[in-house]
């Protein structure tokens, strides 16, 4: 095959490093670009910074955070259950499975932190302080190895016989006293292999003379299903019981046990945020305005270093040095960058979205990224970067940028209201929903319609799945 040579033009866009800089500095959080700006720090001697916003990311904070109370922890993690109960129970867990407090016992005996000690390691400790066989103690310390953050076993004894080295004809037998023994530690339900058997295990270990725990142990025997679907009438029927209130009452007791026994001593890596802007009100009456303003404790203070600085211009230019530099200003203008763009596009946020500032949730308005990229004569991915993981501080709390984005719905009056302004509509009325009489998502639909907002009902259906609340027959409650 002949080969040929062809000269032609052609326009392509190339990234320069300082532009590739930019564009990850811009998409990087605040955190984020502090941990950067640290290495940076330790590696490039003319790089110099006042004060980091944290002095050390994961560290002490600056006092200047503890003011503005920047600071969100979150603590979410899913639970492992069979069927999804009309329960309140909390994340943290109680009743029953609740760990003990200090108080009462003597000066310098210290509990460890729950939050700071392994379920594994945990369950450990008390199997080393019990008097057990040691073919028992091994098969118990298994049995903790397949337990899984919750503290469920879902891994059937038959399955582990097959996986231990040693298989004697008792292996089973065996494994079940181990089973007795760790569903014995605490927390109490630890070892269970489904929701009931740990809410049964937290009931047999209440006082006889608790109210209503003969009911509530014949409910999670056999009728948990029941309770799931919320068949109430059935329910109490099966339970021999004469009212309502007295289901009620036995539903309260499930509802003070821990359906996650273990969940307590999950890792869980706090995160944190630090809001890029601070968004005040100025004024009064006709005159209010809403002011974006950078957050000062969220801007590191990046110059260069004057001795080193002062040494190339006097001894002529070291690669090495030269090199260096021109890292360090690339960086102080990157940074620069960073927060000009984040300023100009919070501004434009705001400004969009005053009736939200005034109302809430109900006053957002539709607006997708390619509005504010026309608006600032951007790049739809800029504006993209540029909200993501960036936080504003406002008198409502403090939101991520991109909250404030939500698409249009048309309404009667032939204009547009932002989905996530009938999300908030949404949320009001299911809350404001009889127990007894949950609406459904046609009723949902019909409802906003009412109010001049034309939402399909799935849309609806789409809407509250994306809320995570659940449908109309399981939110039912007994009145």
């Amino acid at each position: 095959m002949k080969q040929n040579l062809h000269l032609g033009l052609r326009s392509q866009l190339a990234l320069t490093p300082q532009l590739q800089q930019s564009i990850r500095l811009l998409q990087m959080s605040s955190l984020d670009l502090n941990q950067e700006i640290g290495d940076l720090l330790q590696q490039n001697p003319l790089l110099e910074c006042d004060d980091l916003p944290l002095a050390s990311v994961g560290g002490e904070p600056a006092p200047g955070d503890r003011d503005l109370e920047t600071r969100v922890g979150e603590v979410d993690s899913g639970g492992a259950s069979e069927v999804a109960l009309d329960l309140a129970w909390g994340d943290g867990g109680g009743g029953a499975g609740e760990q003990i407090q200090d108080e009462g016992f003597e000066e310098g005996f210290n509990l460890e932190d729950p939050a700071g000690l392994n379920l594994r390691q945990h369950l450990l400790d008390q199997v080393a302080l019990m008097p057990l066989a040691e073919p028992i103690r091994r098969r118990v310390q298994v049995l903790i190895e397949s337990l899984d953050e919750d503290g469920f076993l879902f891994t059937g004894l038959d399955e582990l016989v097959t996986l231990l080295p040693e298989s004697p004809e008792d292996e089973l037998e065996r494994l079940e006293v181990a089973l007795r023994v760790l569903q014995g530690l605490d927390p109490v339900g630890v070892g269970a292999r489904g929701l009931g058997e740990c809410l049964q295990l937290q009931l047999q270990n209440l006082p006889v003379t608790t109210l209503w725990r003969t009911e509530a142990l014949r409910l999670v025997k056999g009728y948990l299903p029941l309770l799931a679907e919320r068949e109430y009438a059935q329910l109490r029927r099966a339970l021999g019981l004469s009212c309502e209130a007295d289901l009620q009452a036995v539903r309260d007791l499930l509802a003070s046990l821990n359906p996650r026994p273990g969940a307590i001593y999950a890792a869980q890596a706090t995160q944190f945020v630090i809001p890029d802007v601070i968004v005040r009100k100025t004024g009064t009456g006709a005159k209010a305005r809403w002011q974006v303003q950078l957050n000062s404790e969220a801007m590191p203070r990046l110059r260069v270093n004057a001795l080193y600085a002062n040494i190339l211009n006097q001894q002529g230019q070291s690669p090495a040095l030269a090199a260096q530099l021109q890292e360090a200003r690339w960086m102080i203008r990157s940074v620069q960058q960073r927060f000009e763009t984040i300023l100009r596009v919070a501004r434009a946020l705001v400004a969009h979205q005053q009736g939200w500032l005034e109302h809430g949730d109900a006053g957002l308005r539709p607006l997708i990224l390619r509005e504010v990229a026309d608006q600032l004569g951007l790049h739809e991915s800029t504006i993209s970067r540029a909200t993501t993981q960036k936080y504003m501080l406002t008198p409502r709390g403090v939101f991520e940028f991109k909250s404030l984005f939500g698409n249009a719905v048309a309404t009667e009056a032939g204009e547009a209201a932002s989905s996530q302004a009938i999300k908030a509509i949404l949320r009001q009325m299911i809350r404001s929903e009889k127990a007894a009489q949950p609406l459904s998502d046609q009723a949902l639909s019909d409802a906003l319609g009412q109010q001049g907002f034309r939402v399909a009902r799935r849309t609806v259906a789409k809407y509250r799945e994306q809320m995570h609340i659940e449908p109309a027959a399981q939110r039912r409650r007994i009145a």
